[in-house]
């Protein structure tokens, strides 16, 4: 049969809410006369769960690997929709009131995003600290780092097309899920739309498996790891033209300010703001390789102003110029002990000259080797059969794997 719309949802031990929630999205489903599926993502409830959901008709996927974005994952690549919804089980959203998403799905949006600000929140739906500090300080920070159209990073309550989620190809398997498909579906430059959403209490008696701090955090780290350029180059040029400057000046001679003599101590300084903001720009460029190798972050359609100049051999040829720099100073420097007949030197010339020197030294030896790491990083490797990938465990092999069994293609 030709299934239109999967409604998933993770579970683990919400036996007290699951009942609703199927029913809900069972009432949605005979009123939109739209056909669909539930599908039930279980991590490994204990309490019942499994047997509620089989028995109000949804189908439930055992997901091993623990997590939130396990447990969502597995659920929908074992669904056969051509959209998904998905959502919490605890009755904090309605799976009743999803006409919008479907609305704009249909319309051709990619990513339909619920905005929990925009429509209701009931009282004590969600804590203080998430609705006035947390929420909006990582949903600012997301469209800040990436230009995400969205002004609710976290709202559960979201849908998307089979074929963006696979193009998304999500790895993260905890909360952080959330975020990664947010952040790859921006940078894949997809149709994305946010609709008016309710927000009702929890309606468990027991606590929420979302720990503020400790999710909060996890959100963050991501949101930062999967910006290098922030997290790394922007930094490190920074740091690396502050110190270019102020030490190209300290080494004509040294500056007075306000009374204070800056001279070869705050030339050492320079130099290591040079040094580490160098590497801070290498850790930018090969975290970045990485993570596309790794598919972590997706490929670029066209490759970046860096890539098309950067190429082994001329990291090669710019580090041995580095390197020679360096040589030619160091023998300047030698030069210079010579004529003092290898006994006492004038620190304030020689100095300058051997700070310099063993910086340029340096950084010749971190061009050519990080230029040959970055360059195995880059290398093209052979994928794995799909046959291969589908023995890999739990859940993210069958993200992993594959086409659905069958989809609409309306």
């Amino acid at each position: 049969m030709c299934v239109e719309l999967s409604i998933v949802m993770p579970c683990l031990n919400e036996a007290e809410t699951l009942e609703r929630c199927i029913a809900k999205a069972k009432d949605f489903l005979q009123r939109s006369g739209a056909s669909g599926e539930i599908i039930i993502g279980d991590n490994g409830s204990t309490d019942g769960s499994v047997e509620i959901a089989r028995r109000c008709g949804a189908q439930v996927v055992n997901v091993s690997i623990k997590g939130y974005g396990a447990a969502l994952g597995g659920a929908i690549a074992a669904s056969r929709g051509r959209y998904c919804v998905m959502g919490d089980s605890d009755d904090s959203y309605d799976f009743g009131d999803l006409a919008l998403f479907v609305a704009k799905l249909r319309e051709g949006a990619d990513l339909v995003m619920g905005n929990r600000f925009l429509g209701e929140m009931a009282p004590g739906a969600m804590p203080w600290k998430n609705r006035y500090i947390g929420n909006p300080a990582l949903s600012g920070l997301g469209r800040f780092l990436f230009a995400a159209p969205i002004r609710d990073f976290h709202c559960g309550l979201r849908a998307f097309s089979r074929e963006a989620f696979f193009r998304m190809d999500l790895r993260t398997t905890g909360m952080e899920f959330a975020s990664e498909m947010v952040v790859k579906a921006t940078l894949l430059n997809m149709n994305i739309v946010e609709v008016p959403t309710t927000l009702s209490r929890d309606g468990r008696s027991r606590a929420p498996h979302l720990r503020p701090f400790r999710d909060g955090w996890r959100h963050l780290r991501f949101l930062l790891l999967f910006s290098p350029d922030w997290l790394f180059l922007y930094p490190g040029l920074f740091l690396m033209v502050a110190g270019a400057l102020l030490g190209g000046w300290l080494l004509t001679s040294p500056i007075h300010i306000f009374g204070a003599r800056l001279s070869l101590d705050t030339l050492i300084y320079c130099a290591a703001m040079i040094e580490i903001g160098f590497q801070s720009i290498l850790f930018a460029l090969l975290s970045r390789a990485y993570a596309i190798q790794e598919g972590l972050f997706p490929k670029p359609l066209r490759p970046s102003r860096f890539e098309r100049i950067f190429s082994l051999e001329r990291g090669i040829l710019a580090g041995a110029l580095l390197l020679g720099i360096g040589a030619w100073l160091f023998l300047t420097a030698f030069g210079i002990w010579r004529e003092a007949q290898f006994g006492a030197l004038d620190v304030e010339r020689v100095t300058r000259v051997v700070i310099s020197s063993s910086l340029s030294l340096s950084l010749g030896f971190e061009v050519i080797l990080s230029s040959f790491l970055l360059s195995m990083l880059k290398m093209n490797v052979r994928l794995l059969p799909k046959a291969t990938q589908a023995g890999r465990d739990g859940a993210q092999s069958i993200a992993l794997s594959g086409e659905p069994e069958a989809s609409c293609t309306m």
